[in-house]
């Protein structure tokens, strides 16, 4: 399952206390991995409408991995 709580903080400090386009969130699109950043990823998205939090892989700032779902 995935830690809803974490995802929703780093979003937010991203969004409101960063800069949201220094973060690049991988998530699953049907077989395939794409990569975008945060701020267009929240567009896209539609605020989790279209692509679930459980569709994203990774979250990372620069080299820093911030969160990386774990294979099940």
């Amino acid at each position: 399952m995935v830690k809803k709580g974490i995802i929703e903080e780093i979003f937010s400090k991203a969004i409101y206390a960063d800069d949201s386009l220094k973060y690049v969130v991988t998530y699953r699109d049907f077989e395939h991995y794409k990569k975008i950043n945060l701020k267009d990823f929240v567009t896209l998205s539609e605020n989790f409408q279209l692509i679930p939090i459980s569709r994203i892989i990774k979250i990372q700032k620069g080299d820093t991995i911030l969160y990386q779902k774990h294979s099940e």
